[in-house]
């Protein structure tokens, strides 16, 4: 049997990046969200709901990005290029957010606020700058000869910024289902009303993102809307409002952990979306994955490697996620 090494490598890369987006999502959305609590002892809750876990949902960037640069090293080449000043802005955010955890409970009272700041500007302005890269990469690279051929400013366009403020909106939909699923009482049903907020905002900027990403090249829009090629795409919009409808029903019935999966749900079809709109490429639409693989002694020799690792990965976040299970109560936590 013939193993096609390089799709099996976008599979893996694919998986890392997603189960970033949603890890890290969550936490970021607290971030995001940290404004509209309403008091010092609601925003020590929710700091505590994902303080022995946010560090490990970084891990899945690392191996995500990492992979990119070992194993499609002429896709890291053209794609870091055109986007240093998003994935720049990104490291800066994360940076902010991870020194607000280890600091903030230190700080004294009267400075505390300075922290709260930090944590909800890193937070929003890592958010905003992954879903800009996004929408950088979907509306395409000028490559010429297997370099990039664009300038500065070529990824700041509206379609990248509206991406930007969809993936911000979606990252504070994770947060608020989060919240409704780690807490209880007064605090459960405030952020209860942010997700139905959230969840409503969230699904007018899917329509609009997925009519606006067909229209940038000919390729999307003929995969999306011409016969045969609707039969395979169709399910998609369908499970969105499938997904939708189930998390706006759980929301208003009281459910405490089904809005959060539900939510999750929402971004694995989206991004199940995005694959099918992108694929064969890996820089649309100029570079394949094939066209951008490293050789097959490498990829093997990789995969080696990746078999050990990502186990390990996932049984210590499980792990994680098992031991710090339950609510979350005003008090409990790191301090």
């Amino acid at each position: 049997m013939i193993f096609d090494l390089a799709l099996i490598w976008a599979l893996l890369i694919a998986t890392a990046v997603f189960l970033y987006v949603v890890l890290d999502g969550f936490d970021l959305g607290l971030g995001i969200l940290f404004p509209l609590a309403r008091s010092k002892t609601e925003r020590d809750v929710m700091m505590n709901s994902v303080a022995p876990v946010w560090d490990g949902n970084e891990t899945w960037l690392v191996l995500g990005g990492g992979g990119l640069y070992a194993v499609f090293p002429l896709a890291y080449a053209v794609l870091m290029p055109a986007l240093y000043a998003p994935i720049m802005a990104m490291l800066i955010g994360l940076v902010f957010r991870g020194v607000v955890f280890e600091f903030r409970f230190k700080a004294r009272p009267e400075r505390q606020w300075i922290w709260d700041i930090a944590f909800f500007l890193g937070s929003l302005t890592a958010a905003l700058a992954q879903g800009i890269a996004l929408g950088a990469i979907i509306q395409g690279i000028e490559v010429e000869g297997r370099v990039y051929a664009g300038g500065w400013l070529d990824w700041l366009t509206p379609f990248s910024i509206f991406t930007g403020i969809a993936v911000a909106t979606g990252y504070a939909l994770l947060g608020a289902t989060w919240l409704v699923w780690k807490c209880e009482g007064p605090m459960q049903e405030h952020f209860r009303g942010k997700a139905l907020v959230t969840g409503s905002l969230l699904l007018v900027m899917i329509g609009i993102v997925s009519l606006w990403t067909p229209s940038l090249h000919p390729q999307f829009a003929a995969r999306w809307f011409e016969f045969p090629q609707i039969l395979y795409t169709a399910p998609v919009p369908l499970m969105v409002l499938a997904l939708a409808a189930l998390l706006f029903a759980s929301l208003r019935s009281g459910r405490d952990v089904v809005p959060f999966l539900a939510s999750l749900g929402l971004f694995l079809v989206t991004f199940i979306g995005l694959g099918v709109s992108l694929f064969p490429y890996v820089v649309p639409t100029s570079i394949t994955l094939w066209e951008a693989a490293a050789p097959d002694s490498s990829l093997k020799f990789l995969l080696v490697g990746a078999a050990v690792l990502i186990p390990m990965i996932l049984a210590y976040t499980a792990y994680a996620y098992w031991v710090f299970r339950g609510k979350v109560r005003p008090g409990e936590g790191y301090h």
